[in-house]
């Protein structure tokens, strides 16, 4: 069987580069548990829908949704093993933690996992409750991606909402964390968008990802900083403020960015 497909049936393709990576495969699938998909970042609604799944798998039945997808408009699904790369348009987001190198020197090592941990569910929830995709989890941070598997035409907004949805949810991991004195977390968060190469692995290629990475390292802790084109893609929708031209470095020419204030 294969997984990629069978993730897709289930209208959860956009976890298929999460299990290569962790390696579940068909002779995998029958032995998780809940547990072990938490472990990896999967959020409880899609997990209690995987479970259904295998259950109806390893029964021999017909997995949830299947029936429908078979009927539907096909999905902009990632490419088959062997396939040629695709061309699309793409909101990139990269997220990371400010000053995580001195935080986890003043913290036992499996408290500093745990944090961290928390964290990242958090902000891989609020990427996949709109609609996005996770691409890496980096250590203390992620790359994410919108418009891809799925693409939508306004894959730039739920990429700066769930950038913000990713803030408040720190917010509130803070404040938790605070009654049992751990320190602070913050965040910095950098969106743009363009078009890349998706290989058959997933693998995005493309100047976007690059000045993503960029504009994150440009943001202040706790804030998310946007490039003009995805400024020019959500205008209206959020108030923001103009922080001028930057010059990135690997990038030719300077690059307006926008800090996103609010909705």
């Amino acid at each position: 069987m294969n997984v990629a497909q069978w993730l897709n049936a289930i209208d959860l393709g956009q976890y298929e580069a999460l299990f290569r990576e962790h390696e579940i495969d068909a002779n995998v699938l029958p032995d998780l548990v809940e547990a072990d998909l938490e472990k990896i970042g999967v959020p409880l609604g899609h997990r209690k829908r995987l479970m259904r799944a295998i259950a109806a798998l390893s029964a021999g039945g017909t997995p949830p949704s299947a029936a429908k997808s078979t009927s539907a408009q096909p999905s902009r699904s990632p490419p088959a093993s062997g396939a040629e790369a695709e061309r699309r348009p793409i909101t990139v987001m990269f997220c990371d933690l400010v000053g995580s190198t001195g935080l986890a020197a003043r913290l036992d090592a499996e408290d500093w996992r745990n944090l961290v941990g928390a964290y990242l569910d958090e902000a891989s929830a609020a990427v996949t409750g709109l609609g996005g995709h996770v691409l890496k989890k980096l250590g203390d941070g992620l790359m994410a991606l919108f418009g891809y598997p799925q693409a939508q035409e306004n894959d730039a907004e739920r990429a700066v909402r769930a950038a913000l949805a990713i803030q408040r949810a720190l917010a509130d991991l803070n404040a938790r964390n605070a009654r049992s004195g751990a320190p602070e977390l913050a965040a910095r968060i950098g969106i743009e968008c363009g078009s890349v190469v998706v290989d058959a692995a997933g693998e995005v290629f493309g100047e976007a990802p690059n000045v993503a990475a960029r504009v994150q390292a440009q943001a202040e802790p706790g804030t998310v900083l946007v490039t003009a084109s995805v400024q020019r893609q959500t205008a209206g929708l959020f108030v923001v403020e103009d922080k001028g031209a930057h010059d990135l470095k690997g990038v030719p020419a300077p690059v307006a960015l926008y800090r996103i204030v609010r909705a």
